[in-house]
Parts: C-alpha cells; structure tokens; sequence
C-alpha cells in the first residue's frame, strides 16, 4: 500500500461483470479530475491465445495436468506483484495491452490473441487501477493483495456468472455451448483455489442476486437483466460508511447484516459511485499530504 501512488483493483472472473464497476470507476476519475493509470488483468496472461489452447489441448490429451487462466500457471502473477509494489513504490512499472479482437487489433496494431510490446509507464498518474481476475491474489508466485489500497470484488452467484458466459462466448464469440461448459469445467478447481480466497480480502464485494429461476443455468434463454436482480454489498470494515444515507439514497434497499446492504440491481452503478468517491477522494487526499 502506498499513499503516495494508491492502487485499486477490481476482482472478478470473467463474465463477472466488472464492465459495470470500471464504467463506473471511469465516472468518478473523470467527474474528480483524477488521471488513472490503467492495467488489465489479461496483459498479464503468460501465453497468448494461440499458445494457451495448445496447452489446453496437450492438457486434455494426459500430456500435462489442466491448466486455465484462473490458475497461476498460465499467469506472470509474480510479475504483477512486482509492477503493483514498483508502481506503490515510485508510480513506475510496465504496461502492455491483450488484444481480445479485431476492432482492438486494428487500434492497437496487432493480431486477435497476441499482446502489445512491454512499455514504461508514463509518469503523472494519480492512481493505478487494475480490472482482472487477480488483484487479491496471495500465494507462492507473489503477494499482490498486499499492494492494493482498495480492493473490490465483483462476485455474482455461480448460476447467473454461468449465463452470462454462456450467453458472450455463444453470442459474441461463436463457441459451441459444449466448449463453453468445457472451459467452465476446466476452470472450477482453479476458480475454488485461486479466485474465492480473494474475496474474503477484498474491502467491498459486490455479488448479483437474480430473483428469478435460473436453477438450471445451461437451458436459460436470456440473462436475468439488472431489474430481475438484487445486489449485495458486503464491506469488509463498515466503520465509517453512513449506512443511513446510502438507503436514503438508494430506494427500496434494506440492511441485512451490520456490514451488509441489498439494493435494487438497476441501482448498483450509482450504489458504486456514492460509496467509491469518498474513498478516492480521501486516497487523493492522503497523496496530497503525502507530497
């Protein structure tokens, strides 16, 4: 942690909706003059796409025990510690972009599945902020949780992340609903050892609650939309939020436990920004003093 180069990371795999938390985030940074240093998680991916599905295939072949990119061996996790402790420690590091598909190709300059040349990271940033799947990670690659000023989770209930990959990769991507329940297979035991540790460090977790049936997540037809769902907020140290303020503000929400709040799932982007300014803001405010 640092107060002269604060980090926020947002955790959540993929399909977890954490598109919503960085739009949100980009709200703040751009209403507050704040300029971020951004870092996506999948530039820190250890093999590019064509590499990574010759692994899954020798894998899936007896040649090698699973792999997939929820676990450490297909991730630079040690390299992304190091980057978070370089930036805390001088506002430095190094910053490449993965280039998911052909609008980014041609935008950045390469192929679909390939990543962009390591750069310097320019100075004059206020903060660094991290969106991947593991800004809470702790284990024997690195220690990256411990560099994080403010670590959020973004956690929907396991069904609905389900969908909501089911529906992109089949939609978006053109895979077979067979190759998607294969990658979600193949991810579990990473997923139970990897990425559900880091959200008992996370300081907020958001986690999306459907209220209709989605028992059986491989025949739905459509994903539950934000006003078929609750949301609910759990802070790690609720010592200092105004739960009183936050419910007048964000209507029909209901506390649930002292450190727990439910809101109407329409409502989670603006529950993100009145709960998240005054965290940045009192972040800016200790690099200020901090010189």
């Amino acid at each position: 942690m640092s107060q002269s180069h604060p980090i926020i990371a947002v955790t959540g795999s993929s399909g977890a909706g954490t598109t919503t938390v960085m739009n949100s985030f980009a709200h703040i940074f751009r209403r507050e003059g704040i300029r971020p240093q951004v870092i996506e998680g999948d530039s820190f991916h250890r093999f590019d796409r064509t590499e990574m599905r010759e692994r899954v295939r020798r894998a899936d072949a007896g040649e090698g025990p699973q792999i997939s990119h929820f676990g450490p061996e297909s991730n630079l996790l040690g390299e992304l510690a190091d980057n978070f402790a370089q930036y805390a420690s001088s506002g430095g590091g190094r910053v490449r972009r993965y280039i998911h598909d052909a609008r980014e190709a041609k935008e950045l300059g390469g192929e679909p599945g390939t990543f962009t040349p390591w750069q310097t990271i320019e100075p004059g940033s206020d903060l660094m902020f991290y969106e991947g799947l593991h800004g809470g990670y702790v284990g024997p690659e690195g220690d990256v949780a411990r560099h994080v000023d403010l670590l959020v989770g973004v956690v929907p209930i396991i069904n609905l992340e389900w969908i909501q990959k089911l529906h992109r990769d089949q939609n978006l991507r053109g895979y077979s609903q067979e190759a998607v329940v294969e990658t979600i297979l193949r991810r579990m035991p990473d997923y139970v050892k990897h990425l559900c540790p880091q959200f008992s460090r996370t300081h907020v977790n958001f986690q999306r609650v459907p209220t209709v049936d989605t028992s059986n997540p491989f025949v739905a037809k459509d994903i539950p939309s934000a006003d078929e769902s609750m949301v609910v907020i759990r802070f790690a140290n609720p010592k200092g939020i105004d739960f009183p303020y936050l419910m007048s503000m964000l209507h029909d929400s209901w506390m649930t436990r002292p450190n727990n709040i439910v809101v109407p799932g329409g409502k989670m982007g603006l529950a993100m920004q009145l709960i998240f300014t005054p965290m940045i803001l009192r972040l800016m405010d200790m690099k200020r003093r901090a010189g």
